[in-house]
C-alpha cells in the first residue's frame, strides 16, 4: 500500500517555522510521506501568518495554490491568520479544516476525520485564560541551531498588534519539560539552543511558584555539553535585576539580544501602548553593554505609525543611530482589524511609509557595517551551518554575537565550532574570514 503524502508550508516568524516543523513531524510519525508543497499531495497544511496585511494575503495565496495543485486533497489551515480570521478562510473554496493556534497536536486525527467524512470543520475557538501550554513534538533535523519554544501568548495589547488576539493569553512551558527537551537536543548534537516564545520575557508568570526566565536561563546554562544559549526577543521593560544577573553569570549566553524599539520618539511610543520611554531604553542598553562588551543589539522599528510626523520620524532615525544597533527589522505600519491603531486618525500615506522604510533600511545597513568593522582582525568562534555555493570549498555560519561569516574549508565542518580570523566586510552582509591554525 502506497503511503499517503503530506505537504506543509509555513509563513511568518521563527516561532511559526518551529511549529510547522513539528506539524510535519506529526504527519511523518503517522506514516505519511512528506513532499514538497508544490507537488501533488493527499494533505496540505498551510501554517499562516497575519502580523501584516502582506502575511494574510500570502497565506490566502498559498491556500488557493494547495487547492489548485490537488482539488481532491484535504487542505488544513493553521496558525495566526486562521485564529484571527477563520471566517475569511471559510470563504475560500476547497478548505477542509481550520484549527488556529491551539489543538494542533491533534491535526493528523482531525485531517483523517475530514478525509473520511468530507465535511469541512472550523475548530477555531476563542483562546481563554487558563489554557495550558501546547507541547508540540521536538524535531531533530540536520540543523545545528535548535529552537526551544518555552512560552505562548501575549497580554501586552500594543495598539498596532494582532498577536494577542492570534495567540491568546500567556501560557508557559513547565521548567522540567523545557530542561528535558534541552538535554535531548544536546544529546542529538546541537551546539546552540535558542529560547523562543511569543512574549519570552513573560515566561513563568502564569505558573505556580516563582518560575522566571532568569531561573530557567540559570538551569539551562549548567547543562553539560551546551555551547551556546541564545534568546530570541525581549521587550525593554522585561529586564529586571534578576534577569540581568542571570545573563551576566551565564558562560553560554550569546552576546546578542533582540530588543524591539518600534519608535525612537516618546509620543509615538505612548500611542503604540509601549511601556517604556527612549530614556529608559537608552539606560537599559548602557547597562547591558557594561555586562557584555561588544554586545550586538538588534531591534524592530515601525515606519509610518498613524500620526507620526516627519519630525518624529527624524528623531527615530537619530535615536536608532545613537543606539548603534547591529541590525534593524523594518516594518511598514499595517492596519489590522481589531486593533485600536487601525482606527487612529492621520494614517500615513503609503508612499511616505515606503520612503521612511527605505531610510531605516539604509541606516540599518550602515549601522551593521560599523558594528561589524569593530571585529575585523579579531578571532571569533563560528558555528558552521552550511556550505556556501556548494562545491566551492566555502562554509558559512554565525559567531556568538550573530555576525555571519564565510571562510574556506575542505572537509565537512557542519555543526562544528571553528575559530576564524575575521578579515573583510562584504556589502552582501557577511564577513570573510580565515580559519585559525
Amino acid at each position: 500500500m502506497t503511503a499517503k503524502t503530506a505537504a506543509v508550508h509555513v509563513l511568518g516568524c521563527k516561532v511559526n517555522q518551529q511549529e510547522a516543523e513539528a506539524l510535519a513531524k506529526l504527519f511523518a510519525d503517522a506514516g505519511y510521506r512528506l513532499v514538497d508543497f508544490n507537488q501533488p499531495a493527499d494533505v496540505y497544511v498551510v501554517h499562516t501568518c497575519t502580523v501584516t496585511h502582506l502575511g494574510s494575503s500570502k497565506s490566502r495565496q498559498m491556500i488557493r495554490r494547495a487547492v489548485r495543485t490537488n482539488p481532491e486533497a484535504v487542505v488544513a489551515v493553521t496558525g495566526c491568520y486562521a485564529q484571527v480570521s477563520p471566517e475569511e478562510i471559510c470563504r475560500i473554496p476547497g478548505v477542509d479544516l481550520i484549527i488556529g493556534t491551539q489543538d494542533r497536536v491533534r491535526i493528523v486525527e482531525l485531517v483523517e476525520q475530514v478525509a473520511q467524512d468530507r465535511v469541512p470543520m472550523n475548530l477555531v475557538q476563542e483562546l481563554e485564560q487558563g489554557e495550558s501550554f501546547e507541547e508540540l513534538p521536538m524535531v531533530a533535523g540536520n540543523r545545528v541551531r535548535a529552537f526551544l519554544k518555552i512560552q505562548e501568548g501575549c497580554r501586552q495589547f500594543c495598539t498596532y498588534c494582532i498577536v494577542p488576539y492570534a495567540r491568546g493569553p500567556l501560557r508557559s512551558r513547565e521548567p522540567a519539560s523545557a530542561e528535558k527537551e534541552a538535554l535531548s537536543l544536546i544529546e542529538k548534537g546541537y551546539q546552540e539552543i535558542v529560547l523562543t516564545g511569543v512574549h519570552l520575557g513573560s515566561y513563568g508568570v502564569d505558573l505556580p511558584g516563582k518560575v522566571t526566565l532568569a531561573g530557567l536561563i540559570r538551569n539551562l546554562s549548567r547543562l553539560q555539553g551546551l555551547s551556546r544559549l541564545r534568546l530570541s526577543s525581549l521587550d525593554p521593560n522585561e529586564f529586571d535585576a534578576e534577569l540581568l544577573e542571570a545573563l551576566s553569570q551565564s558562560e553560554v549566553i550569546c552576546p546578542h539580544l533582540h530588543i524591539p524599539l518600534q519608535s525612537g520618539e516618546d509620543q509615538v511610543l505612548k500611542k503604540m501602548g509601549r511601556r517604556y520611554t527612549t530614556l529608559e531604553y537608552r539606560q537599559l542598553l548602557d547597562k547591558l553593554r557594561l555586562v557584555f562588551p561588544g554586545l550586538a543589539v538588534t531591534t524592530d522599528i515601525i515606519a509610518g505609525f498613524p500620526g507620526e510626523t516627519k519630525d518624529q520620524f527624524a528623531r527615530t532615525l537619530a535615536f536608532a543611530e545613537e543606539m548603534a544597533f547591529a541590525g534593524i527589522h523594518v516594518f511598514k505600519f499595517s492596519p489590522q482589524a481589531k486593533t485600536p491603531a487601525a482606527k487612529f486618525p492621520l494614517q500615513v500615506d503609503p508612499k511616505e511609509k515606503e520612503k521612511r522604510s527605505q531610510a531605516l533600511l539604509k541606516l540599518a545597513q550602515e549601522l551593521w557595517r560599523q558594528y561589524a568593522a569593530g571585529f575585523v582582525g579579531q578571532v571569533k568562534t563560528v558555528l558552521v551551518e552550511q556550505e556556501k555555493d556548494s562545491g566551492k570549498g566555502l562554509w558559512e555560519g554565525h559567531t556568538d554575537n550573530y555576525l555571519r561569516v564565510v571562510f574556506p574549508g575542505d572537509e565537512n565542518l557542519r555543526g562544528q565550532l571553528i575559530p576564524v580570523t575575521l578579515r573583510e566586510i562584504r556589502k552582501e552582509g557577511y564577513i570573510v574570514g580565515t580559519p585559525v591554525g
